[in-house]
């Protein structure tokens, strides 16, 4: 059996998660679009943003038990089009697994990422790069630990994007699953100013552990400011198996929910 047993398929922002890209469109708040890709012209210079959230929802997934979490992350970008970053939140998803005979520490997630934007044409854009996710804390030995790698590609054209990541490594701690997948595509149309629609559909796969697929959606809206504070309603849900997506507290965390986000860019 994995590590993570039936707690979960994680993987983003992240998630993935490039949240400190504060300046991109419908990319202007962290953590409420974590399923949309934001691809924009290289400018150099850093950037980030801070953001509370009543839930940490990661590909249709809660990392925080449906609790509230606190979110940062800050990016710098070359004029060549390279650019690095590193965000973190607060989670629980580890730390519900922990007993007495196995305990486990973790209750925090720090990513670090890179890559390099490419602008195709007027209304076209790559991005392709690397993220890792880290866990820190303790875990029981001879557990599969849930750090994890991910290489990601996507184009958007337009308002709409479309990407795809593949584990480096074992998938967040799934048992010989490295080599999964998952594909998001996007919608992120700003029809009013300062107003953005934001739609999203995913499928994620883990490799050698199939029951554990499943697909994710969300639809919410985006409220932005010139002063950079943003809050974000939004409708998520998966049709990931209820027994498996069930945590030890009896919480299906992969059910529909709503999420709310606060959230201020500079």
């Amino acid at each position: 059996m994995p590590f993570l047993g039936n707690l979960r398929s994680k993987s983003i922002s992240s998630k993935s998660v490039s949240p400190a890209r504060a300046r991109c469109g419908a990319r202007a708040t962290l953590a409420t679009t974590l399923a949309a890709l934001c691809i924009a012209d290289a400018n150099a210079g850093t950037t980030g943003s801070v953001a509370l959230a009543n839930d940490y929802v990661f590909r249709g997934v809660s990392q925080t038990n449906r609790k509230p979490a606190v979110q940062a992350g800050v990016e710098y970008d070359a004029d060549n089009g390279l650019y690095a970053g590193t965000w973190g939140s607060n989670i629980s998803w580890l730390s519900d697994l922990s007993t007495s005979a196995a305990p486990v520490s973790s209750s925090l997630e720090t990513d670090l990422y890179g890559g390099y934007r490419h602008k195709l044409g007027a209304n076209a854009n790559l991005d392709v790069g690397v993220q890792y996710y880290g866990y820190p804390g303790t875990y029981p030995g001879g557990s599969i630990h849930p750090d994890t790698t991910e290489l990601y590609a996507g184009v958007s054209i337009g308002v709409a994007t479309l990407k795809y990541s593949r584990a480096a490594s074992n998938l967040f701690g799934y048992a010989r699953s490295k080599g999964s997948g998952y594909i998001d595509g996007a919608v992120n149309w700003e029809f009013s100013p300062g107003w953005t629609l934001n739609a999203h559909a995913g499928r994620q796969t883990v490799r050698h552990n199939a029951a554990y697929a499943y697909s994710d959606w969300k639809l919410g809206v985006t409220r932005t400011w010139k002063s950079g504070y943003s809050i974000a309603v939004a409708y998520v849900g998966t049709d990931a198996d209820k027994a498996l997506y069930t945590n030890s507290h009896g919480a299906r965390i992969a059910g529909n929910s709503g999420v709310l986000t606060m959230a201020k860019s500079f």
